[in-house]
Order: structure tokens, then C-alpha cells, then sequence
């Protein structure tokens, strides 16, 4: 053949098929771009030098791998509307003596212009707004950075790398359709009308019936443990049932529609529901995936802007003071008094030798211990089956004892208490008892529930539900359990916290958490067999983690909504475009026949 066929038929074709071209080729740039943006990020110099720097980038990076499978199934989508639509004109060069090797050959060069155009285009736009992106992201850590401009090679070597293997696969898929269909097959196409699905009562009722346990997952379990496991069966059994119910519920609606025969039977109404009862398992399963998309932009946005503008309230959650000393033992016995009084003391003296001192401090003991809360009963041994279920797992609790004292430090309030009494707090959770019994250990009355409790960093983190026990001697109550073992630990940890507020700048309240950790060494060493550890958390030294995870969710949430509302919209455009092709030639044999314009839409 004629040199340079191939590269004329290819143009040409593709400028005949615009309308589907143009949004094709601006789809795969819009990729392009946006991947070669979270790239240049995530590989960012500038953000690995700031506070959170490290944490954002690698929230990127794993937006990286999100953006390449999505890339793959989206441009797989979207090209199989250009391939329906080129059938017929690949059938007729099969007809007029071309090989489905000289269509390969065609459809070869269609990819490489497609490839060129829209790896160029859109790594040059990436180039463009890569700094804009930059600078939000900064702005989200609450940074400062130069303006100076840079490209990133590595950046553009892994796009071109992964559009590259995307592009090649996109074409063998293509090629493959081409060469296992018939000539004949391929020109009649457009024309081929569908099957409605089969069973489409039992599809659905059981799509409801899914869709329905899917919600009711949701309502109900508030188990944190439970959640992490249900939380993905539930979103795949929405995806499934949503597409059942677009599928198949839709085509019951048209069954049911030609069934009225008043309806049914008027010019418009018999056209339309006709054609949408044999066109609506592709039609149902597209508006299942504009559904699904649209609702995957609105939890992404709302959920890491959620995190991201309550970030400051989850940081004071987990620390309460400015910094947090937590001290653990490996027994209790009078010596952990001398100990904590003696780290009290060292704390105490590096605030004076940095011209301060507290401006509030907590100092209270808690003795922990896991278990399962059946009724009245607490057992404290969490592992008493094996085999427990996700509604058994609901009734683990954390529970902390603290005394009186303590509870008096750290609340203000002095309470009086027998040495049968408690006040309990359980969380978000409703105990409906007016005792508590420990296996194994005593049982006290409750004398007050409470509405709220001010929590310290390791009881705000902890998954399992809290169970607030407040007695007068923490020694009498867990005493019955010292020194027993559950899978090789203790039942009983017992700790001391430490909070101190000193009201000062965020770089010397760091300052002062290096040497009060400092002292902690000295003293963990000097009690090497009384302490199991011994740390220093300051609130603003970990503001950078806090700010760095959920500022790079919300700024990864921002750009991937973006990619699915253009995908949503990309959707809805080929859906109409492929219908209104499709409905061209049967709405002209209807004029034919006799209908008027007018009834025909």
C-alpha cells in the first residue's frame, strides 16, 4: 500500500469521529495531567523539608496507585464508545478488501496520535499547574515555600511510562474485538439491538434486598473493630445491588409501564418505553456508574474535609495538654510513688530552667485492664473465645481505674466514694446497670453515671470502648488480678499520666518535651525493672503528623473528586452521544412509515 495510508486513514478518521475524538483525547490529557501532578508531589523536594511534609507525600504516593487504577478502567470505558462506533467504518474496510491486519495497522496509528497528543498536552498542563498544586498543598500544612519553578523528570518518565503501558493495552483490547468479530457482524453493529436481561424480578428484589443490608450495616454497627471489616463489604454490596436495581429494576418499570395499557399505548410512550426496556442492561449499568461516581466525589469531599477542618479538635483530643507524660509499670507497689514523685520533681525543674513553670499539670494514677462485659459482669480476660463474633466484639471494653484523687485532679470535682461504690463512663455506649461486677474481683454500686470525661492521649486513641471506672482505692480493686497473665501479658498494665501546660511558644514547648524526654531516659534507666517505658509527647512536635495526614487526604481527596466529576461528566456526554447514533437511522424509518417529527421525540 501507498506510503503514509495508514497515518491519512488514521487522521481522517479521526477527525470524521470529533465528536467522539475530541472528548476522548481530552480525558486522557485530563489523566495524564492529574497523575503527573500527584506524581511531582509526591516526589516533592520542597514538601519533604516542611512540618507534615513527609505525611502528605505519602498519602500521594498511595493516591498514585488509586489514579492508575482508575486510569486503566476509566480510558478501558471510554474507549469501548469509540470502538461501538467504529465498527461499522471497520467492517466496511474489511469488506472493501482490507486485512484485519491493515486494520490493526489503522488502529495502531489512532493510538499513537492519541498517545502523542495527549501525553504532550497533558504533561505540559501538568508542568503549568504543578505549582499551583504545590503551593495549595503548603498552604493546607501551613507552610511557606519559593515560588521558583521546577519539572520533574522522574515525574514525567512515570506518567509516560504508565499512560505508555495503558495506551498499549487499550489498543491490543481493541484489536482483538476487531479481529474475532465478523466483517458482516462489524457493519450491522449500530444496528443490533439488545436482549433485556433474564429473571429481572428475582435481580430486582435481591438488588433491594442487598442494597437494604448495606444500609442496615451502616446504621448499625458502631463497633470500631467490626467497622474496619463491614465498612468494604458494605461498599461493595452497594456498587453490586446499585447496579442490579439500574439493570434490572429498570427494565420492571418498563415491563410494568406495558402493562397500562392507557400509557402504553400513545405514539411517544410506545416508542420510548420499548426502546429503554431493550436498551437498559448497557443504559442501567452506565447510570449505575454515574451514580456510584457522583456519590464517591461527595464522600471523598465531605469526609477529608471533615478530617482535615477538625484536625485542630482531634489533636487536643489525643493530647490534652501540651505535653503528656505517660509512665507504665510492670507492678504496682509503693516504690512506683517514690518514681513518678521523682519524675514529677525533674519535670519541675526543667520548667524552671527554661524561666517557667505549670501552668496546670494532671497527675493522677489508672490501672487498665481489657475484658468482655456481659450484662452486669466484666470479665477481664478478653480472650475467653476465640471464635467470637463481630456482636461479641461489640461488648469489649478498655477499663480504667482511677481513684478518687485522681478523678479529682483531673476534673476539679472532689466526690466521696464507700469502698463499694463507682461512678462509671462508658463512652457513647448505654450501660443500663446499677452495679458492676468484676469476675474474679468485687462488685460495686454505681452511685453516678457520667455524660462525658476528659480523656487522656492513650484513652482518646484506643479503639475498644472505654469503661471509666472512678473507686476509691485503685489497689483493692485490681488486686485480685495482679500478677496473672493472659497470652503472655499481664491482665493488669499499671500506669501514671502526667499533662502540663505551660503557655508558651510551640518552639520552646518542644524544646521542653526533648528535655523532659531526656530526663525520662535517665530515670527509666536508673529504674530499669520498675518501668516498662517511660515517654514525652508534646502536642505541637506531633501537630506536623496530624496536619500532614489529613491536610494530604483533603488536598488527595480535592484532586481525585475533580478526575471522577469530569469522569461522571465524560459519562453522561458519550451516553447521549452513542444514544442519540444509535436512535438516528430507527427514528428515520419511523418518519418513513409515517410519524411525524414531533411524535418520533
Amino acid at each position: 500500500m501507498r506510503k503514509g495510508l495508514y497515518p491519512h486513514l488514521a487522521f481522517s478518521s479521526m477527525g470524521k469521529n470529533k465528536r467522539m475524538y475530541v472528548p476522548y483525547l481530552l480525558t486522557c490529557t485530563g489523566m495524564i495531567m492529574m497523575n503527573y501532578i500527584i506524581t511531582f508531589l509526591a516526589l516533592s523536594d520542597n514538601l519533604s523539608n516542611m512540618r507534615g511534609g513527609d505525611q502528605i507525600k505519602t498519602m500521594l504516593g498511595l493516591g498514585c496507585y488509586v489514579m492508575a487504577v482508575f486510569a486503566v478502567i476509566f480510558l478501558f470505558y471510554t474507549n469501548s464508545f469509540l470502538i461501538k462506533r467504529r465498527k461499522k467504518e471497520l467492517g466496511l474496510y474489511n469488506i472493501l478488501g482490507m486485512g484485519k491486519r491493515n486494520i490493526a495497522c489503522i488502529l495502531l496509528w489512532e493510538t499513537i496520535i492519541t498517545a502523542a497528543v495527549s501525553l504532550a498536552a497533558g504533561i505540559a498542563g501538568g508542568v503549568l499547574f504543578s505549582k499551583l498544586a504545590e503551593l495549595v498543598a503548603v498552604n493546607l500544612l501551613e507552610g511557606s515555600i519559593d515560588y521558583d519553578f521546577s519539572v520533574s523528570a522522574a515525574a514525567i518518565m512515570e506518567t509516560t511510562v504508565l499512560f505508555g503501558v495503558i495506551f498499549v493495552l487499550i489498543l491490543l483490547n481493541s484489536i482483538r474485538q476487531v479481529h474475532l468479530a465478523n466483517p458482516v457482524v462489524l457493519l450491522k453493529s449500530e444496528n443490533m439491538g439488545e436482549k433485556p436481561p433474564k429473571g429481572n424480578w428475582i435481580i430486582g428484589i435481591l438488588g433491594i434486598l442487598i442494597l437494604a443490608a448495606a444500609y442496615y450495616i451502616a446504621v448499625t454497627i458502631t463497633n470500631p473493630l467490626a467497622a474496619f471489616v463491614w465498612f468494604f463489604v458494605a461498599v461493595i454490596m452497594v456498587i453490586v445491588a446499585t447496579n442490579m436495581l439500574f439493570i434490572s429494576g429498570s427494565v420492571l418499570v418498563c415491563r410494568i409501564l406495558k402493562r397500562k395499557k392507557g400509557y402504553y399505548y400513545k405514539a411517544s410512550h410506545f416508542i420510548s418505553v420499548s426502546s429503554m426496556s431493550y436498551r437498559m442492561k448497557r443504559n442501567g449499568a452506565g447510570l449505575a456508574s454515574i451514580c456510584i461516581l457522583a456519590t464517591m466525589v461527595l464522600v471523598m469531599v465531605t469526609g477529608s474535609a471533615c478530617l482535615f477542618f477538625g484536625s485542630e479538635d482531634s489533636l487536643n483530643t489525643r493530647y490534652p495538654q501540651e505535653i503528656c507524660i505517660n509512665v507504665s509499670f510492670n507492678e504496682r507497689n509503693e516504690e512506683n510513688i517514690e518514681i513518678s514523685d521523682e519524675i514529677k520533681s525533674r519535670v519541675e525543674s526543667v520548667l524552671n530552667e527554661n524561666g517557667t513553670e505549670a501552668c496546670y499539670m494532671a497527675d493522677y494514677n489508672v490501672s487498665v485492664i481489657e475484658g468482655y462485659l456481659e450484662g452486669t459482669t466484666f470479665d477481664p480476660d478478653v480472650y475467653v473465645s476465640n471464635s467470637m463474633g463481630y456482636e461479641e466484639m461489640n461488648n469489649i471494653y478498655v477499663a480504667y481505674f482511677i481513684s478518687e484523687d485522681g478523678y479529682a485532679t483531673m476534673t476539679g470535682h472532689d466526690i466521696n466514694l464507700g469502698p463499694d461504690q463507682a461512678i462509671i463512663y462508658t463512652g457513647e455506649r448505654i450501660y443500663s446497670g446499677d452495679s458492676i461486677t468484676f469476675k474474679g474481683g468485687k462488685t460495686y454500686d454505681i452511685v453516678k453515671k457520667l455524660d462525658k470525661f476528659p480523656y487522656n492521649g492513650d484513652m482518646a486513641m484506643t479503639v475498644v470502648a472505654p469503661l471509666i471506672v472512678v473507686v476509691d482505692d485503685i489497689g483493692s480493686a485490681v488486686s485480685p488480678y495482679e500478677g496473672i497473665k493472659s497470652r503472655g501479658y499481664n491482665v493488669v498494665t499499671n500506669k501514671w499520666y502526667l499533662g502540663v501546660d505551660t503557655g508558651l511558644d510551640h518552639a520552646s514547648q518542644m524544646k521542653i518535651n526533648e528535655s523532659i524526654n531526656d530526663a525520662l531516659s535517665s530515670v527509666s534507666a536508673k529504674y530499669e525493672k520498675e518501668i516498662q517505658y517511660a515517654r514525652s509527647e508534646s502536642r505541637e512536635e506531633n501537630r506536623e503528623t496530624f496536619y500532614g495526614i489529613y491536610g494530604g487526604i483533603f488536598f488527595l481527596g480535592i484532586l481525585l473528586s475533580i478526575v471522577f466529576i469530569s469522569a461522571t461528566a465524560l459519562m453522561i456526554y458519550y451516553k447521549q452521544i452513542s444514544e442519540g447514533y444509535e436512535d438516528q437511522s430507527r427514528f428515520d424509518t419511523m418518519k418513513k412509515v409515517g410519524m411525524t417529527e414531533k411524535k418520533s421525540l
